[in-house]
């Protein structure tokens, strides 16, 4: 039984379910790190060329190492020599592929934060699940895709099987952000650097200087800065430029307050 459990979801290439993709994305992408690259994308490529040519696909085939090359140079649009979710995305033929609607409606972390400020509509750090159905709606009609009730719950529900990484029923800023390409996911920077509240209330203590219950941009640079310098981050400053944009569209005309910046640093947000 142990082993039928391991087997990979059926890569069959008629038109794909939104559920089905998820089945095959988390399959493949086995560490969940966003990418399927090494011998997570050996076996993607083994199971896709068996599905398309049938049994007898030799991964250590010359032949097979050269279609493999050729699959990358064709799928792998930023060729950084893995696979993400929009990449894969284009491969397998989706129904309704909203993954692709996504990438287009919020193509940038900026335009992600303004996003998500617009659709968190009571300011408690999530997206629920009455929020998120208003995200994915107006998302469909600007892609111009029809839809009913009972499909946009099955988009909601999909994506919370997807993102919501501890089953609570809504999607933090980090779980959310998943759907952006990895390359615009500034968030995944911060991951290793994300503070306790203790640890972010003496922060935002320290660069609110004035104590007025907010932080500009300016505040914000240099806020950013020293967690970069502090934590050895590798980081330019022009990425660190486009972070600070990101963050500063959850602003409130340039003020940025406690709550919005806790989201996104804070790992166990009492919000």
């Amino acid at each position: 039984m142990a082993t039928q459990a391991q087997q990979p979801p059926h890569l069959h290439l008629a038109e794909l379910t939104a559920a089905q993709f998820i089945d095959i994305w988390k399959h493949f992408d086995a560490d969940g790190n966003g990418y399927i690259e090494g011998k997570e994308l050996e076996n993607f490529f083994k199971e896709l060329e068996t599905t398309r040519r049938g049994a007898g696909t030799d991964p250590t085939h010359v032949a097979f190492k050269e279609k493999m090359k050729e699959f990358m140079a064709k799928f792998d649009k930023n060729a950084d020599g893995r696979i993400e979710m929009s990449e894969l995305a284009q491969l397998l033929p989706t129904e309704e592929n909203f993954l692709l609607y996504f990438r287009e409606f919020v193509g940038s972390s900026t335009e992600f934060m303004a996003a998500w400020r617009r659709y968190d509509t009571d300011r408690s750090g999530y997206i629920e699940s009455n929020e998120l159905k208003g995200f994915l709606s107006d998302l469909l009609k600007k892609a111009n895709r029809k839809y009913d009730d009972k499909k946009l719950n099955e988009y909601t529900q999909t994506i919370l099987r997807m993102f919501d990484l501890n089953g609570d029923g809504k999607l933090g800023l980090s779980e959310m952000a998943r759907l952006l390409p990895v390359q615009e996911n500034f968030l995944l920077k911060f991951q290793g650097t994300r503070l306790t509240v203790k640890e972010f209330d003496s922060l935002f203590t320290l660069y609110d200087k004035d104590g007025n219950g907010y932080i500009d941009e300016q505040e914000l640079d240099a806020l950013l800065k020293d967690l970069r310098d502090k934590n050895k981050m590798d980081v330019e400053a022009a990425g660190l430029t486009g972070y600070k944009k990101s963050i500063m569209a959850l602003s409130d005309g340039g003020k940025l307050y406690r709550t919005e910046l806790e989201i996104v640093l804070c790992q166990d947000s009492t919000l």
